[in-house]
């Protein structure tokens, strides 16, 4: 196992505990959640660098890099959905999004092909993961947070149309 599918496999492990330490008695427990969250997008940031630098890139490390993100994610939309900061129709979005990005996931890797991330998609992460920092660590009013969810939220269904215009593509072009 290289270095970025190490830090990968690290992201991973910090899901729970980002769960764990958002919802605990701790003093500062959202300070500490944010920090966790960020050191996540900092793994994720440094494990796609390397492994593009030093030619480390894996099937692997394509396959899960994203799903550890989206793992994350998740993760924060459901504890800020659950201590009612964001509100209930974002995590519908993105659960429906992640959903059909998963299933069009499995059927490119059916035919042998993984798809990289764009700079689309890749934009659309840096916003969500600024957006849900802001939520967690800023004193927000409640329409502050809807914008700053509703700007991550339509960053990501412009990159979920982007990745549907190119699979489209990808399909025409594997079965013509």
């Amino acid at each position: 196992m290289n270095i970025p599918n190490i830090l990968t496999t690290i992201r991973f492990f910090l899901v729970p505990i980002f769960i764990h330490v958002f919802f605990s008695d701790t003093e500062n427990s959202y300070i500490i959640s944010a920090v966790i969250f960020l050191f996540a997008g900092i793994t994720d940031v440094l494990d796609g660098y390397i492994a593009r630098k030093y030619n480390m890139v894996t099937k692997w490390g394509k396959l899960l890099d994203p799903l550890a993100d989206k793992f994350m994610q998740l993760a924060a939309i459901f504890c800020l959905t659950y201590k009612k900061l964001v509100p209930l129709w974002a995590i519908y979005i993105i659960l429906i999004k992640e959903l059909l990005m998963v299933i069009g996931s499995i059927v490119l890797y059916r035919r042998k092909v993984v798809v990289s991330a764009s700079w689309y998609g890749k934009a659309s992460t840096v916003l969500f993961y600024l957006a849900i920092l802001a939520i967690i660590v800023l004193d927000l009013s409640h329409f502050q947070r809807s914008v700053l969810i509703g700007i991550a939220v339509g960053s990501t269904l412009f990159a979920f149309v982007r990745y549907t215009l190119n699979f489209k593509r990808m399909r025409y072009w594997k079965e013509t």
